[in-house]
């Protein structure tokens, strides 16, 4: 759950900029989808129970990874007018290297866009 200060403006950048899907459900409650995962939105002041324990907009670190190439991401940023605040850069992540962008939401949630870095094939011995 993200806790933003306006839902329209949010679904709008979620689905237009980083690709996902927009998802309404339950009586107007709105949200996005990627791959399996989906983040509900709720509207600061307007928090639905349970939610976190101090709900605030613009505090989330959020990572979405992607298949597609970093310069791919980049030019889709720039095209959106999107600013990009550092990458493409070397990152660790759970499963391995990535490389990753970093860029704001419009409540300033951190956002890290990665791709991650193949491995290098095994050599043979042929």
């Amino acid at each position: 759950m993200l806790t933003v200060a306006d839902i329209e403006r949010t679904v709008d950048f979620y689905v237009r900029v980083l690709g996902l899907r927009p998802v309404t459900f339950g009586e107007g409650r709105h949200a996005v989808t990627f791959c399996p995962s989906k983040t509900n939105f709720h509207q600061v002041g307007g928090e639905l129970l349970p939610h976190a324990k101090h709900p605030t907009h613009g505090s989330a670190d959020l990572c979405l990874v992607t298949d597609t190439p970093q310069k791919k991401v980049l030019a889709h940023l720039t095209a959106c007018g999107v600013p990009v605040l550092e990458g493409p850069v070397p990152r660790s992540a759970a499963q391995g290297p990535t490389t990753s962008t970093y860029l704001r939401d419009p409540d300033g949630n951190l956002i890290e866009i990665s791709t991650y870095t193949p491995y290098p094939a095994a050599e043979s011995n042929s």
